[in-house]
């Protein structure tokens, strides 16, 4: 007997493949930090205002890439857009001043890494997803994890054998000659284009998955939005989510690992688990999110974020309170799998709440405008520890900085109106 697979899942596992190859690249900064530093003989600061350009340039193209999706589909931006990712990244190879890299990853690679972005993977699970929505959620979301997994560890091994230029030639390469010609081929904007209905639809009019396109929704202002409630409150926690996972820790952690000390061995495992962790952790989230009240997903996910980076801060001040059995070592191990349960966790439900709230909406628009509240948060994220660094000669501030804001996080997660809409 035939096994039919629904082109939904293959959809996601695309979707997945492609958020794993380009945020998997744009997540390895941290393992490029000190060699640039050594490379243009400079200091921590000038390096995290690369991160700091990149992030900016990622956040404002959010809203852009939401509405260009509902213009011209997934495949053509997500495919594109990792084609400049792939090209940018081989130029790279050739820059010999910081300004230089400030343009070329900062600007033009940054606008390629909004295009293949959450925002795209999310309109593509919204479009083909009726039926274990959530779960379709955690699950390409965990494509972001999947990149921190092995494009994080496998960029400080190619910069330890070969150096970072040919790491980026590599991974360049990889992007324009692989993952590009991938997408392109296979990516769907949605069941219309395969005639075809979304997982789990049970009923719909012929004229919409008959080739037509279905109908143009209603798009929010800005302004319109921030009057919501329920916008402003996923819109603010998501913005601190930023802050403290790809803004601090994802440009930080390794820097802050060398600093205190570890072997390379300790430090590549410990990104190693909280990037295992992060993709159990994200899946187990969407499937929750089908289940389980959303908002009270995100409050808890918050609140747990605040008492992992307090491991952090023990590692600091020498954790002598925790005896004989736990070494510093210890507790970085035991922070990057606590961390990594909940680091990219809050996407699936923040997504599907917003796709609950504004079912009637534009989803593109509005997912990219929450997004880019996420990607100022990194932005802010990764610029203000690297000077506070310069001016301290550590990460202290930044994570008692951080913790307070994940508790204000919870805290309005908590406030969040209730949806009507069942789960599926």
């Amino acid at each position: 007997m035939k096994l039919q697979v629904h082109y939904a899942w293959i959809i996601l596992l695309l979707s997945f493949f492609a958020l794993l190859s380009a945020q998997g690249v744009r997540l390895s900064f941290g393992a490029f930090i000190q060699p640039w530093e050594e490379e243009f003989t400079t200091n921590r600061g000038i390096i995290s205002l690369v991160a700091f350009i990149s992030y900016v340039v990622y956040a404002l193209s959010q809203p852009y890439v939401g509405k260009l999706v509902d213009r011209y589909g997934v495949r053509s931006v997500l495919s594109f857009s990792m084609l400049i990712i792939g090209l940018s990244t081989i130029v790279t190879f050739f820059v010999q001043n910081p300004w230089q890299l400030m343009i070329i990853y900062g600007v033009i690679a940054s606008i390629g890494f909004g295009g293949a972005s959450n925002v795209v993977s999310s309109v593509a699970v919204a479009n083909w997803f009726v039926e274990k929505r959530g779960l379709a959620f955690g699950l390409v979301s965990a494509g972001t994890a999947g990149g921190q997994l092995l494009l994080v560890p496998l960029s400080l091994f190619f910069i330890g054998q070969f150096g970072w230029k040919d790491t980026v030639l590599i991974f360049g390469l990889f992007l324009t000659i692989v993952v590009f010609p991938i997408l392109f081929l296979f990516m769907r904007t949605s069941p219309a284009e395969k005639k075809m209905r979304a997982y789990g639809e049970k009923e719909r009019e012929q004229s919409q998955y008959s080739g037509q396109k279905p109908e143009t929704k209603e798009t929010l202002s800005f302004m319109q939005l921030l009057k919501k409630k329920e916008f402003l409150f996923l819109m603010i926690p998501f913005f601190i989510c930023g802050v403290t996972t790809t803004g601090l820790m994802d440009t930080h952690l390794i820097p802050f690992a060398q600093l205190c000390g570890f072997s390379p061995s300790v430090t590549g495992a410990a990104v190693s688990l909280l990037a295992g962790f992060n993709i159990m952790g994200t899946v187990l989230s969407g499937y929750l999110s089908d289940r389980w009240s959303c908002k009270k997903i995100l409050t808890f996910l918050y609140g747990v974020r605040a008492l992992t980076i307090i491991l952090l801060l023990l590692i600091i001040n020498d954790a002598s309170l925790f005896g004989f059995f736990i070494e510093q070592s210890h507790l970085l191990i035991i922070f990057a799998i606590s961390f990594g349960v909940v680091n990219f966790a809050t996407v699936a439900p923040t997504i599907k709440l917003a796709t609950e709230y504004f079912k009637h909406f534009s989803v593109g628009a509005i997912i990219g405008w929450i997004y880019l509240s996420h990607q100022f948060g990194s932005a802010i994220g990764s610029f203000i520890p690297g000077l506070l660094f310069d001016a301290t000669g550590g990460y202290e501030i930044s994570f008692i900085a951080s913790i307070i804001l994940l508790i204000g996080a919870a805290v309005m997660s908590f406030l969040l109106p209730k949806t009507t809409m069942a789960a599926k």
